[in-house]
């Protein structure tokens, strides 16, 4: 048999992905926050708002409330209406002093900003023209009484979180955190903090995908570094299984003789080995350990980053029912020539720069972390597609990733 024969056929990126989303459901399970500790979270209801938001017309600005009729003449200052307040009822041809969130007096429809104004014995004079609901801030013009503040599937950053409390929310419904088990294969990794033996390297993947695990509010269940032995990695397997909903495994993903993950996993439950037609990230693991889902991925700190992001975060996003699973892209010009692209889908580290578009870091080899930490995000290049500087291409920032 040949060695083309021998290659396994390359899995385009949307399908595997496809058929990745189809293997899961979202958690049945659900649990009630304060909103002050729901940060990150997926919304499992819809969040309605009991309120009108503002809940009166008020004030955008420092100045004076009036009837924009009454402009053009000299106006009494009949009361001070602080942000807090309850107002009375404004009489025609009067004006009230009036702040920044204060409610805007009955009778009053119009807010002239102080600047504008004189005002001269107790009465004030507008300066410049006037229109009806001129720096009002009308009833329920941001959030409506009734009407669904928040939907389900949204994952609570700080924004959301200030939306929910403006409509009164202290608590909210989240789906519950899913618990992932993570571990590590491979003889040479050795943990920061002792000695390097010759031969060994330091295992940075288990501490990127951590961190990327807690981004995404997952209960992270760290198994540390498992032996490069069948009998000790299906005891890991075993041992995850019966803790978490998924196994997150990097490294042992391959076909050689000390990759036993593909053997154990096959031991111990259901295995599909695929070949991503991307790059970095080409060998790629999933299947079924008892109820647990696991997923494998490559060693190359690289390659597990990017399909962690491209592959694992959509799946895991799903599974707390999240409503959006893909990250935003965005077409930026490019800051450098790319004449002979991958046969395989690339992403590439870059750096957005203000006078040329995206810059390349120099080495895009696989094993090099240094490139993402100096990149803002990824270049989504299509298998075989060259392009010159100046091009619009696809731009996925970290920020869209890594969290």
């Amino acid at each position: 048999m040949s060695d083309a024969a021998k290659k396994p056929a390359l899995t385009p990126l949307d399908d595997a992905l496809a058929t990745l989303l189809a293997q899961v459901q979202p958690l049945a399970g659900r649990e009630t926050l304060p909103t002050t500790a729901a940060r990150g979270r997926v919304l499992a209801a819809d969040l309605v708002s009991p309120v009108d938001v503002p809940p009166a017309d008020n004030s955008a600005m420092d100045g004076y409330a009036l009837r924009a009729a009454d402009a053009g003449g000299a106006l009494p200052v009949t009361q001070r209406i602080p942000a807090g307040s309850v107002p009375q009822p404004l009489a025609a041809g009067e004006a009230a002093r009036i702040f920044t969130g204060a409610q805007v007096p009955p009778g009053a429809d119009a807010v002239v900003m102080q600047e504008h104004t004189e005002l001269v014995d107790g009465r004030v004079r507008v300066t410049q023209p006037v229109r009806p609901g001129q720096h009002v801030r009308l009833r329920g013009e941001d959030v409506k009484a009734g009407g669904v503040v928040l939907p389900a599937g949204t994952r609570l950053d700080a924004v959301a979180l200030g939306l929910a409390a403006t409509a009164g929310a202290a608590e909210l419904t989240v789906t519950r955190r899913p618990r992932v088990a993570l571990f590590s294969t491979g003889d040479e990794l050795v943990m920061p903090g002792e000695p390097l033996p010759p031969g060994a390297i330091y295992n940075s993947n288990r501490f990127t995908l951590r961190a990327l695990l807690e981004g995404l509010s997952c209960e992270v269940i760290d198994l540390g570094i498992v032996p490069d032995r069948l009998d000790a990695t299906r005891a890991a397997l075993r041992e995850a299984a019966a803790k978490a909903d998924v196994i997150v495994t990097s490294g042992g993903v391959s076909v050689g003789e000390e990759d036993h993950l593909k053997p154990a996993v096959q031991a111990e439950g259901h295995l599909d080995l695929w070949a991503i037609a991307i790059k970095p990230g080409k060998p790629f693991a999933c299947g079924r350990v008892g109820q647990a889902h696991f997923i494998g991925l490559p060693g190359n700190p690289v390659s597990s980053l990017v399909t962690f992001c491209v592959l694992v975060r959509p799946f895991l996003l799903k599974l707390q029912g999240a409503a959006r699973l893909a990250p935003r892209g965005y077409r930026i010009p490019a800051g450098f020539d790319w004449p002979k692209p991958d046969k395989r889908r690339e992403f590439l580290r870059v750096r957005l720069d203000e006078a040329s578009g995206l810059a390349l870091f120099g080495n895009q080899s696989s094993g090099v972390l240094t490139s993402a930490f100096w990149a803002d995000g990824l270049l989504d290049n299509p298998a075989g597609q060259a392009f010159a500087q100046g091009e619009l291409v696809r731009f996925i920032p970290f920020s869209e990733l890594l969290s």
